[in-house]
């Protein structure tokens, strides 16, 4: 049986691992696309594809055209990207 700790300890060390590698950037939606996909420029002039991430599609997070978004990216695919706030 797991004590207090090691259950919160193996909870952390799960959240670090999925997010392990990927960075956050931030960028201005410029378009909205079929099935909540965005395009959205980049701060360095880039645009890239990005959909919304599963907890703001469950509380029905509205993105508009103009919008300032925070974006999680991988490093192996610098074209997509994954909308993880609205600010």
């Amino acid at each position: 049986m797991l004590t207090t700790f090691a259950f919160k300890y193996l909870v952390i060390n799960k959240l670090i691992m999925a997010h392990q590698g990927s960075f956050e950037v931030e960028g201005k939606v410029l378009e909205s696309l079929p099935n909540t996909l965005f395009r959205v420029e980049l701060p360095d002039g880039n645009i890239i594809i990005c959909h919304l991430s599963g907890k703001m599609r469950m509380h029905f997070i509205k993105i508009l055209p103009g919008d300032r978004v925070k974006i999680e990216m991988t490093p192996y695919d610098k074209t997509k990207g994954r909308i993880i706030y609205r600010g």
